[in-house]
């Protein structure tokens, strides 16, 4: 099995997998391959870099023994960006906005946090030069 990079002639870019080059090619010529975004049938192959390894080459350490997708790749990353905000942050839940006022104009201890705020509480501390930056994920459900 062969794995393509692909690109609609919309500029959508998927890959898929195929038995082989010439799997792909008779597909593509009698116009089987479809976009998954959009759905036009005008497919090419898009510019891959190849996956080359020596066989002196070894694996970082706790590194996944063949690629992630692009998909589950992100997916490991926001968990590690999600665990290292919560180890190294206090989380304030809906007192975000009063918790990042107050310690930008010093009456609260600085110290990294994180919590939930509304729209218009985000876009009134930015306002007001207090650094804040959505998060990609939603906070746990606190213990009840």
């Amino acid at each position: 099995m062969i794995r393509f990079n692909l690109c609609c002639e919309n500029g959508h870019h998927f890959f898929s997998w195929f038995a082989s080059n010439e799997t792909f090619e008779r597909l593509q010529a009698s116009g089987r391959i479809e976009c998954t975004v959009c759905g036009v049938k005008k497919v090419e192959k898009a510019l891959m870099a190849p996956s080359v390894a020596t066989s002196r080459e070894k694996p970082a350490k706790g590194a996944p023994d063949k690629p992630l997708s692009i998909e589950a790749e992100f997916e490991r990353r926001i968990k590690a960006y999600r665990r290292h905000i919560e180890e190294n942050s206090d989380y304030v839940g809906v007192n975000f906005a009063a918790e990042a006022r107050a310690m930008h104009v010093g009456e609260a201890p600085e110290r990294p946090i994180y919590g939930e705020a509304r729209i218009d509480e985000a876009k009134a501390l930015a306002a007001e030069g207090i650094p804040v930056a959505p998060l990609p994920f939603l906070p746990k459900a606190p213990p009840h």
